[in-house]
């Protein structure tokens, strides 16, 4: 296919694919039929790297926000810490932020090695929103920031899930991860577009070559 007859096959695809909503949840998918004919693993593959560059998540956040998270973490405060726990009779740290975001259909690794690793990072305790997870002691612990320098957490053997001041500083914070973008996926189309705009660019350069 000459360059030329490949802008002309992208810019058809393009305008179709800027039409459509709701696409990062379902972005690999999207891509692949969009680009039937004309390369379409290659297309998906570069459209899943450009969502990771830019921080899209796998987890189909839909439309919950922070003070979603914050909420469902509630309904859990008083819950005894039961090492490997994950339901209302007894929770670890890891379990509570499981549950919760499970409670808001969102899936997330059991795990704090896995939690560690989602979402975006965040910078700051300063910077933190209600939602957002903090990992502490290099990955041995982690909290879901409540907002006004809260937190609520599983703290261990003999506690129960509790909504405290935030004892930590920077120094001692291994990571802060937002797994709930600042737009809700479901409505963000100009960032979808976006993101295909990248993958073609991806495209286009390799083509180049």
């Amino acid at each position: 296919m000459t360059m030329v007859a490949m802008l002309s096959r992208v810019s058809d695809i393009r305008a179709t694919l800027e039409q459509l909503s709701n696409v990062a949840p379902t972005a690999r998918s999207t891509a692949t039929t969009a680009s039937a004919g004309a390369s379409s693993s290659t297309f998906a593959d570069a459209l899943a790297s450009a969502a990771a560059a830019t921080g899209v998540t796998a987890a189909n956040t839909g439309s919950a926000t922070g003070a979603d998270i914050v909420t469902s973490a509630e309904k859990y405060l008083g819950v005894p810490y039961v090492f490997g726990g994950e339901d209302s009779s007894g929770m670890d740290c890891s379990g509570l932020v499981q549950k919760v975001y499970a409670d808001m259909g969102i899936t997330v690794p059991r795990l704090v090695s896995g939690q560690m690793k989602i979402g975006t990072a965040v910078a700051s305790l300063a910077e933190a929103r209600p939602g957002d997870l903090i990992v502490t002691a290099g990955g041995d612990h982690i909290l879901i920031y409540a907002g006004d320098h809260k937190v609520i957490h599983a703290p261990y053997e003999g506690r129960t899930v509790s909504k405290v001041e935030a004892y930590m500083d920077d120094s001692e914070i291994t990571t802060i991860r937002r797994v709930i973008p600042d737009v809700p996926a479901t409505t963000s189309a100009a960032g979808t577009t976006d993101l295909v705009n990248a993958a073609f660019a991806s495209l286009l350069k390799g083509a180049a070559k």
